[in-house]
């Protein structure tokens, strides 16, 4: 029986309190805060009527302000704090957590509002000062980041003695019937998968233009998709935790008209970060664009297909190479009819609640801050077959890569 705080009213937050409501036994008092109290309230009373549960508490709270935020934790007594807002607020809520005495999790590492960049260096600098108050964070608890560590761990604990080569590989083959829309927060979509690329090989980080290198991927029950070579924050702390990894990268499949749209909003200065001043006011191009664009928490109702997002690994054990390949893939549609969100919302916020439920339950524990694959993966990976993302895996197959 524990309590659960939940910052951030979007659709992973929507996903994760939705899960979180469904086991009762764990999280026995759940409260959701947002700056915007009315979307805390909306997916409130939208789990007393689909799930009968009525005892979701809200409140309105600005993330960047961390005394704000410790009368809050004080207040609601929260046994961990769940972090499902923006990567930009992950250090104010860490330092209320460490202020209040509070266990953190988060599904996206730290990224500065002023650049385009995002690594681990802010976080893990937390280690000691969590391990000092007996509290444990827990970094990167989505998909991916998230799941595709704990597959890397389970595929390290099951299938190798050594890990060489590990392609982290990412499609969504979904159809939402927009012209243009991003299927998280705009702002951090875009700004994302602008950035240069990079890929860790030798032991060094080789940068790379983006979307520079494309090959053609199969993905199960989607086929043959365009997939691009960019940089994720999960590959700085895998190769870190597993020194044996000669090469390490990370997919995503774009469409060609996603592409074009992206371009035309680069050409023209809309994916621009640096504030310009309209009409005597200072406004961000991309937080603009991110005003006019769908609303990725409205895309669930009529989005069809599924995502395919797994770990191709090759290595070696008992002396041969082998190749592994474990993967999920999500309906949409099924994820939607559950909690009134898409795929990729569930897939971020169904891995949240489980690797909170691990944490409370004592299945992963410790102080200071840690990744997911540093812990164990298998009561983690029985959970998520068990609450909606089941998933699958082959031996000895072509990798494609």
């Amino acid at each position: 029986m524990s309590r659960v705080l939940i910052i951030g009213a979007g659709g992973v937050s929507r996903v994760c309190t939705y899960k979180c409501a469904q086991h009762p036994d764990v999280f026995s008092a759940i409260m959701v805060a947002s700056r915007t109290k009315s979307k805390c309230d909306q997916i409130a009373a939208d789990i007393a009527k689909d799930i009968g549960r009525d005892d979701i508490e809200t409140a309105a709270i600005d993330a960047e302000d961390v005394p704000a935020l410790v009368a809050l934790i004080r207040s609601f007594k929260p046994d961990l704090v769940i972090h499902l807002a923006l990567p930009y607020q992950d250090l104010t809520i860490m330092d209320a957590c460490l202020e209040a005495g509070v266990h953190y999790l988060d599904t996206a590492n730290y990224e500065p509002k002023d650049e385009a960049k995002f690594e681990y260096s802010w976080q893990w600098a937390y280690q000691d000062r969590f391990k000092e108050k007996g509290l444990l964070a827990i970094l990167g608890c989505g998909f991916d980041p998230g799941v595709t560590g704990v597959f890397t761990a389970y595929a390290a604990k099951h299938h190798f003695d050594e890990i060489h080569y590990l392609d982290i590989v990412d499609c969504n083959g979904g159809d939402h019937g927009k012209a243009f829309a991003t299927n998280f927060n705009p702002e951090i979509n875009i700004r994302e998968i602008t950035q240069k690329g990079r890929y860790y090989e030798n032991g060094k980080w080789i940068e790379t233009e983006p979307f520079e290198y494309r090959k053609e991927l199969n993905y199960p029950n989607i086929g043959e998709r365009s997939s691009y070579l960019l940089y994720h924050e999960e590959l700085e702390s895998l190769v870190k935790n597993y020194p044996t990894i000669k090469r390490a990268r990370f997919w995503m499949t774009f469409g060609d008209e996603y592409l074009t749209h992206l371009r035309v909003i680069q050409n023209i200065g809309m994916a621009g970060i640096e504030p310009i001043n309209y009409q005597g006011q200072e406004i961000v191009p991309l937080q603009f664009l991110k005003a006019v664009l769908p609303d990725p928490g409205d895309l669930g109702e009529n989005y069809s297909g599924e995502t395919s997002i797994g770990c191709r690994i090759k290595g070696i054990k008992d002396g041969k190479e082998k190749t592994y390949y474990i993967w999920n893939n999500c309906s949409h549609q099924a994820a939607y009819d559950e909690t009134g969100a898409q795929g990729v919302s569930y897939t971020t916020g169904v891995p949240a609640m489980i690797g909170a439920m691990m944490l409370l339950t004592g299945k992963w524990g410790g102080t200071g801050v840690k990744n997911v694959e540093e812990f164990n993966p298998d009561p983690f990976l029985e959970k998520l077959n068990e609450y909606g993302l089941a998933w699958h895996e082959k031996v000895n197959v072509d990798l494609e890569l």
